[in-house]
């Protein structure tokens, strides 16, 4: 399942008031895993910067000044994003923000359907305690260092690796098989399963010596010398 994790810097807290859009940053995520695909766009929004929001990104008026202004963005944006649900911290902040920018256009808002908000999933699994970005990256051990300041693809980079671990994604994808204990076999509380005919293998007598003859061109200290001897 493609999803995308998304985050965004503005000039304020209100978009109803006249803030607006300065920064997206979004990650792409396959069957929870980031594929290496990102969009990352500055955007003029044709006003100040007010000295509180420049204090949080650090992103004046005078860097912004010559950069697309969101109409010229908001194809692009959307087609990265295409139908995928968008995995967003605090997600009607943000949304709130897109959607005004896409009112302007006269183009149609993004459904709050599409949304998972990793706050509400954070408070859920972790109640009672602080549940900003920074303190789950502590709190699963994600390097947050570069973060000196909010960006929106740092964030949503690091919002990615986040997701993961608060749904649990990461342990099921390094769990490659189940380890039997101890006590599994006889005597055990979980008898170990046999199958009670074997599998045929799949490995052919010439795949076998296609892969001697690769090994070879490695010389005598390639480590799969190790595995051949002791086959």
């Amino acid at each position: 399942m493609r999803e995308i994790v998304l985050d965004t810097e503005t000039t304020g807290l209100d978009p109803l008031r006249g803030d607006r859009l300065v920064e997206i940053g979004c990650v792409e995520i396959y069957n929870r895993m980031p594929t290496g695909q990102v969009y990352h766009q500055y955007i003029n929004p044709e006003r100040d910067m007010p000295a509180e929001a420049f204090a949080v990104h650090g992103l004046s008026s005078e860097f912004l000044a010559d950069k697309p202004v969101f109409a010229q963005v908001a194809d692009a944006f959307i087609d990265f994003i295409g139908d995928a649900p968008l995995v967003i911290h605090n997600a009607s902040f943000d949304i709130g923000f897109i959607n005004a920018e896409l009112a302007r256009l006269s183009r149609a808002a993004i459904p709050r359907e599409r949304l998972v908000d990793t706050l509400l999933l954070a408070r859920r699994k972790h109640p009672g305690v602080s549940n900003r970005l920074d303190d789950l990256c502590s709190r699963y051990a994600i390097d947050n260092s570069r973060r000196t300041k909010h960006g929106a693809l740092l964030d949503a980079e690091l919002l990615a690796e986040v997701y993961i671990d608060l749904i649990g994604a990461r342990q099921s994808q390094l769990i490659l098989a189940e380890v039997p204990s101890e006590r599994s076999g006889a005597g055990g509380d979980t008898p170990r399963r046999q199958r009670s005919i074997a599998l045929t293998p799949r490995v052919t007598d010439a795949d076998l010596e296609a892969h001697r003859a690769f090994i070879a061109l490695m010389g005598d200290k390639a480590i799969w010398n190790e595995y051949t001897a002791a086959a």
